[in-house]
């Protein structure tokens, strides 16, 4: 990890795993059935991810987990339901194939990821973000090391770097209800 930020400006695209970086991480079974889970997502997180989306950035989730609610949750972030990927083994190829679909090179993506499935990952995409509680692995193998933990804002914090470096933090206020 060397909190390096050189290739911000160049960033066209942010993919993010789910449990970990926008939850803590903690699974709380309510139920019998596969989707009778719950998990704590940041509001800010969301906020910021559709507000990216607004922005023309390609949004894509690359996640383990595998529920209608995270599905729900993933489209109510602003990421087109194309770029979710649930329930996935072996991400480097998922992100190999959201790359090449959208003519990106994996310079343009910026990628969250915090445990050892999500390294391959980072270290291929143009900027890794690991949260500040990540595995010492995915730390190793990010660019940056944000300041906030999985499900408390991380996934804000890095979008925010993103889009200020890049001019693009405004937000008109008086059009959101209008789009979202």
């Amino acid at each position: 990890m060397s909190n390096n930020l050189d290739n911000i400006n160049k960033i066209k695209a942010i993919c993010f795993d789910l449990d970990g970086v926008v939850t803590n991480g903690m699974i709380i079974p309510i139920g019998p059935e596969k989707d009778d889970l719950v998990r704590i997502v940041d509001a800010k997180d969301s906020f910021a991810s559709r507000v990216a989306a607004l922005k023309g950035f390609i949004l894509g989730v690359f996640s383990g987990g595998n529920t209608r609610a995270l599905f729900a949750r993933c489209t109510h972030m602003g990421v087109e339901e194309e770029n979710i990927y649930l329930g996935c083994r072996g991400k480097l190829a998922i992100f190999e194939g959201f790359c090449k679909k959208h003519n990106l090179d994996p310079s343009e993506v910026a990628y969250y990821g915090d445990d050892i499935p999500d390294t391959q990952v980072l270290k291929a995409c143009g900027l890794g973000f690991a949260p500040a509680d990540a595995v010492e692995e995915a730390k190793a193998a990010a660019d940056y090391v944000l300041t906030r933990p999985g499900g408390h804002g991380c996934l804000r914090e890095g979008i925010e770097m993103i889009l200020k470096a890049q001019g693009k933090w405004q937000f008109d206020e008086d059009k959101y209800d209008q789009i979202y």
